[in-house]
């Protein structure tokens, strides 16, 4: 037996519910049951707001574009000029255009780990086994 509710749900949440319903082709029905079952879908609003919108960008997302980001590496020369960057800062030789430079390479990190937790969080959520090997 099953029973129909009306419920107010606040906009915010309920464009988050729509955007998984849309992103994974059910009804919202369907995604709203989920929710009640297991949970609301992960937040991002206990990370520092530069990075919200772009957290907020990925419930939109099919689940395979959240793979990719999910599973996606930095490249070896990203991270070489990182840990040189890092080095030089350690000695205290970085020029200001170098300590920038630094100061750009940690935000971009920093976006692209949250966003690579966030995408597995969604995943997961979703009900697809998030496993990295």
């Amino acid at each position: 037996m099953s029973e129909a509710i009306t419920l107010q749900i606040p906009d915010p949440l309920y464009q988050r519910l729509a955007n998984t319903a849309q992103a994974t082709h059910r009804p919202i029905e369907e995604v709203v049951l989920h929710s009640l079952k297991v949970g609301s879908p992960p937040t991002w609003d206990n990370v520092p707001e530069e990075f919200q919108s772009d957290l907020a960008a990925l419930d939109r997302l099919e689940d395979e574009a959240l793979w990719k980001i999910a599973q996606a590496r930095k490249t070896t020369s990203d991270m070489t000029r990182y840990e040189a960057l890092l080095q030089q800062n350690q000695e205290h030789t970085l020029s200001a255009t170098d300590r920038a430079e630094l100061t750009d390479l940690r935000t971009e990190g920093d976006r692209f780990m949250l966003c690579k937790a966030q995408a597995a969080a969604i995943l997961r959520w979703r009900g697809h086994s998030v496993v990295q090997p």
